[in-house]
């Protein structure tokens, strides 16, 4: 069911989906892949379709983790809550910030996104990826797939290192970039001890 309904969303709304078909079992191990479960506090997902990330996240999550997932399209989510009840749902990434807040979460160890980030305006993809700084722990981790090597250079402005995966298993394949939000030095902690 989940298939026909990512089908009949692209088909509707291509730009807003991004792809023919969901992630497969491949893509989705490789993305979850860097997720220490055992440590994570808080993650959150961004663009979570039918939810192959999803089911993952609620497998594995600990007791004491907070998932926080986006989707913007309306039926998706709702099939998404109906399914795991106990993660937190929102429909607009780009208040990712301000929900985390809302939520008490004071930084996401992990936010995995499956936006079709080559789809948005400039403008929407920076409000977005403002928000993902912002709400990421230092040290905590970026993780999103991506069909081209659009987002490589804006990526490498933002973030401290960043390392890419290929995915041939997919449909269409798929780059899996791991990003790194810098931690702050001992300089910038001790200046503003004073």
């Amino acid at each position: 069911m989940g298939k026909f309904l990512f089908l009949y969303k692209f088909l509707t709304s291509p730009r807003s989906i991004g792809s023919i078909t969901p992630s497969s079992r491949f893509l989705a191990r490789a993305m979850v892949k860097p997720v220490d479960f055992s440590k994570a506090k808080a993650i959150a997902e961004l663009g979570a379709g039918t939810g192959i990330f999803t089911s993952y996240l609620n497998q594995y999550k600990s007791n004491d983790c907070q998932v926080v997932v986006f989707e913007k399209d309306d039926k998706m989510r709702h099939q998404l809550e109906a399914t795991y009840p106990e993660l937190h749902y929102y429909n607009n990434a780009s208040e990712i910030h301000q929900i985390a807040s809302n939520l008490g979460i004071e930084g996401f160890d992990y936010i995995l996104s499956g936006l079709p980030f080559a789809n948005f305006p400039q403008e929407l993809r920076d409000k977005i990826m403002d928000g993902v700084e912002k709400s990421l722990k230092p040290n905590g981790l970026f993780i999103a797939f991506q069909y081209s090597h659009q987002m490589k250079q804006q990526l490498t402005k933002r973030f401290e290192q960043i390392d890419i995966d290929f995915v041939p298993f997919n449909i269409p394949p798929a780059f899996v970039y791991r990003c790194k939000k810098q931690a702050p030095s001992s300089i910038e902690q001790d200046r503003k001890a004073y």
